[in-house]
């Protein structure tokens, strides 16, 4: 009989409530700890946690933090054996900061209208992306097993490098989020003087503000680590703004149709979230043993835009190789094998029925 795994949540709310509702869902054993005693009890209660404390026997902790807290608590999870991981939307001070072979930065790109651990929930991340940025340093045991442990959450990996992750989150996630927030305080300092102006908010004002509901206590770490990017993309979001501006202005129609068909289009054809596979094939890639291939490989896949359903590493008994088992759609094997041998790597091709 196996032994049950091991598992420490640091940080219990929302994030790292659902992520031990998700594990302890999955046979593992999972205890934890918050700065704020009174939300790791109710962790407890909730059925989040199996005990309040650190484990020394944990072969993962997760780190749920406020970005500003993820690396000192990462070196206090990596001072034992395990593999630690966190759940930051911030990555390249995060990961320049831990730098360590046994930590793998992680970003779920989930969440809830709900707030803290009584918003928690095991599906939460069912379809979600979730972003790793191993680096060259990267373990590859500890990288094959974060990415396995996300991926049986039901989560789509996506592997990036830090910097990358960042100049991307700014756009999709951290200008959206402050501009929700400017555009949701402009409309509420008009209804200070036009008392009926919030009761007309219909439905897409109500949309595109949503996210302004959040917690903002998270928000001030993230636009100081990140805060490059964010300044780069808020610059040209102003520009496109005063484009938009100019465009109605100058009473544009035919401008003004093509923009919005433009945003339209790209609207539509979103990635829809979890998007079920097609039928697979086996790509085993002989590897050498050495630090950073695995990451080196995976993030090649993101790239490439192809999807690495489940990832297998097999080591070489003598030790110096071994061979990455790698399965992918059929579709876009093609893809990915030429992208391997273009990086001098030899994969084998075998399609599964």
């Amino acid at each position: 009989m196996n032994p049950q795994r091991r598992a420490v949540v640091v940080g219990t709310g929302l994030i790292g409530g659902s992520i031990g509702l998700a594990l302890r869902e999955r046979g593992w054993y999972v205890t934890g700890r918050d700065q704020d005693g009174a939300r790791a009890a109710r962790a407890l209660d909730l059925g989040a946690l199996d005990a309040i404390g650190d484990d020394p026997l944990a072969e993962l902790t997760v780190i749920a933090t406020p970005v500003g807290a993820v690396p000192a608590e990462a070196a206090k999870a990596l001072a034992g054996g395990g593999v630690v991981t966190d759940v930051g939307s911030v990555k390249s001070t995060v990961v320049a900061a831990v730098d360590h072979p046994r930590f793998v930065g992680g970003h779920p790109m989930a969440g809830s209208e709900q707030e803290g651990v009584e918003g928690a929930d095991a599906n939460l991340f069912a379809g979600a992306v979730w972003v790793l940025t191993p680096v060259e340093n990267t373990d590859a045991d500890a990288h094959s097993l974060v990415r396995s442990l996300v991926a049986s959450l039901g989560a789509d990996v996506v592997e990036l490098p830090p910097r990358r992750h960042d100049e991307l989150v700014a756009v999709v996630s951290h200008v959206p989020h402050l501009t929700a927030a400017t555009l949701m305080q402009l409309a509420s300092e008009g209804a200070q003087e036009h008392a009926a102006l919030l009761r007309l908010a219909a439905g897409g004002f109500r949309d595109m503000t949503r996210i302004a509901s959040g917690h903002p206590g998270i928000w001030p770490d993230i636009c100081v680590e990140n805060r490059d990017a964010i300044v780069e993309v808020l610059g040209r979001l102003e520009a496109a703004l005063r484009s938009m501006r100019e465009t109605v202005a100058s009473e544009d129609r035919a401008g003004l149709l093509a923009s919005l068909e433009r945003a339209r289009t790209a609207r539509t054809n979103l990635p829809r979230r979890g998007a079920a596979p097609g039928e697979l094939a086996e790509l085993r890639v002989p590897v050498p043993d050495r630090p950073g291939v695995l990451a080196e490989i995976t993030t090649l896949a993101s790239e490439l835009g192809v999807n690495i359903v489940d990832l297998e590493i097999a080591h070489s008994g003598e030790g110096g190789a071994g061979v990455l088992i790698l399965m992918v759609e059929q579709k876009a094997i093609d893809l990915l094998r030429g992208g391997l041998v273009a990086r001098g790597y030899r994969p084998a091709v075998r399609i599964l029925s």
